[in-house]
């Protein structure tokens, strides 16, 4: 690959691959539930969570009694790039300005993967703490290129495993529902709902509703055969029949709590960072653990803190019993050596295991990349070799510190001269008008162990100690 065309790789408009909504057939709804485009819904709306002007007591968190190992990684999803670029889209009505940045990567962005059982087959499932749907591919299905013809399932580039309902013992099917996904790039799932048990790392919940996919249009990373959602039932995708309303389900946590299946209504993440052999291999087996009911088992210090959830609505009216998608939350400041000269709080950034950069208000990356970032093509680049400067971000009073490591994202070789390439890993999201929403990924969540409580709507993020 030429420099010039892995540049163009690495960056993509926004606006070019907004979400469509489409009428079932192959597909019915997308994976990350986004509404018809504001034509004829009212733009998402920021709600602050009840304890949102102050700060909540802090978490006493024991020690997690189920942990599922994250032991591999995976390119993210070009959908969800697309479903996050609607999200910048319609956060400030249909003619907003979508700036120019490299929001995943491209080539970079990775997901973490975990092992999950479904009726007692085993599975790579991408982690995602930024949808809510629990979904397989099943046993035979039909691989179908862009113009709809059928192709071999390698086509699809899952992983090896597929679900098989007739090895099950606990498999229910949802009679008249539908489970599809359909995505503005012409990529496309269909399949119907069913109930399930899963479990993960040794966390089983009974009679879990779930898609299992007969029909797709993907292309995939060759490892996960699904995707394990963590987030609110308000971004669920079952539909009742294949033409009926969205009928919201509870994702798999709020499942096993509200089965008693767990002490305490927290889950867990802490992501590792890569190591060189990653670089190398997909298959890596440290980075990290997904965990249930306690804080993740990784060293923390004594600096943490717990901020509550901002909701967020969409609906004809503007409003939503449950205001709860993603977990997002209020940041109080971004402190780094030129952060004086910058107004740098925003109350919109979302918590995304799927997203790699931290995709911050333009002053804020401008200022901190200004010293050794390169702009070009719509991202921040910086030597292989720099030592980035210190970077803070300030949550509720309480300072959580990002290691300049994370700060440096390898992003691949120029075939030309053999150099590597590399982003800064503080990148721009654009202006921050006050309703635009930006993104806190892998880079800030390799240092913080975030615990979400799905019951008390907050986040407590711990210090990790170096490693």
């Amino acid at each position: 690959m030429s420099s010039a065309s892995f540049l163009s790789l690495l960056v993509s408009l926004f606006c070019s691959a907004l979400l469509v909504s489409a009428a079932p057939g192959p597909g019915v709804r997308v994976t990350e539930s986004f509404p018809p485009p504001p034509s004829s819904y009212d733009v998402m709306r920021h709600h602050p969570a009840p304890g949102a002007e102050r700060n909540l007591p802090p978490a006493v968190l024991p020690q997690a009694v189920f942990s599922a190992p994250l032991h591999a990684s995976a390119p993210r999803r070009q959908a969800k790039t697309h479903a996050l670029s609607h999200l910048v889209a319609t956060q400030s009505g249909a003619k907003a300005t979508i700036p120019q940045v490299s929001l995943t990567g491209a080539a970079l962005d990775m997901e973490y993967l975990a092992q999950i059982v479904v009726g007692g087959q085993k599975f790579d499932a991408i982690v995602d703490t930024g949808s809510s749907d629990t979904w397989l591919i099943e046993d035979n299905f039909v691989c179908l290129n862009q113009s709809g013809q059928a192709q071999p399932p390698a086509g699809c580039n899952f992983g090896a495993a597929t679900y098989n309902k007739t090895e099950s013992k606990t498999f229910k099917a949802f009679p008249n529902s539908s489970f599809a996904i359909v995505y503005g790039d012409g990529e496309y799932m269909s399949g119907a709902a069913m109930y399930e048990t899963v479990n993960i790392g040794g966390l089983s919940v009974s009679s879990q509703e779930m898609g299992v996919v007969s029909k797709a249009s993907w292309s995939g990373d060759g490892l996960s055969s699904g995707l394990l959602g963590l987030a609110y039932p308000a971004l669920t995708s079952v539909r009742n029949g294949t033409k009926g309303p969205v009928m919201s389900y509870d994702p798999f946590f709020i499942s096993a709590v509200k089965q008693h299946k767990t002490m305490h209504s927290y889950f867990s993440l802490a992501i590792n960072r890569g190591t060189t052999r990653g670089e190398h291999s997909n298959a890596e087996p440290h980075l990290g653990y997904l965990s249930f009911g306690g804080i993740a088992p990784v060293p923390v210090t004594s600096t943490n803190v717990t901020v509550p959830v901002q909701g967020y609505a969409v609906s004809p009216s503007g409003s939503n019993s449950s205001p709860f998608s993603y977990f997002a939350v209020d940041i109080q400041e971004y402190v780094f050596p030129q952060s004086a000269n910058v107004s740098s709080s925003n109350n919109n950034t979302i918590i995304d295991s799927g997203t790699t950069l931290n995709i911050l208000p333009a002053p804020v990356a401008q200022a901190y990349n200004a010293d050794i970032g390169t702009w070009r093509n719509g991202s921040y680049y910086v030597p292989c070799n720099a030592t980035m400067p210190p970077f803070s971000v300030v949550l509720a009073g309480k300072s959580f510190s990002i290691d300049p490591r994370d700060q440096v994202v390898r992003a691949g070789t120029d075939n030309v001269t053999g150099e590597d390439v590399c982003l800064s890993g503080t990148q721009s999201g654009g202006e921050d008008l006050g309703n635009d929403i930006f993104i806190l990924g892998d880079v800030f969540l390799h240092n913080v162990v975030a615990t979400f409580d799905v019951v008390k709507n907050s986040i407590t993020f711990s210090q990790r100690k170096k490693y």
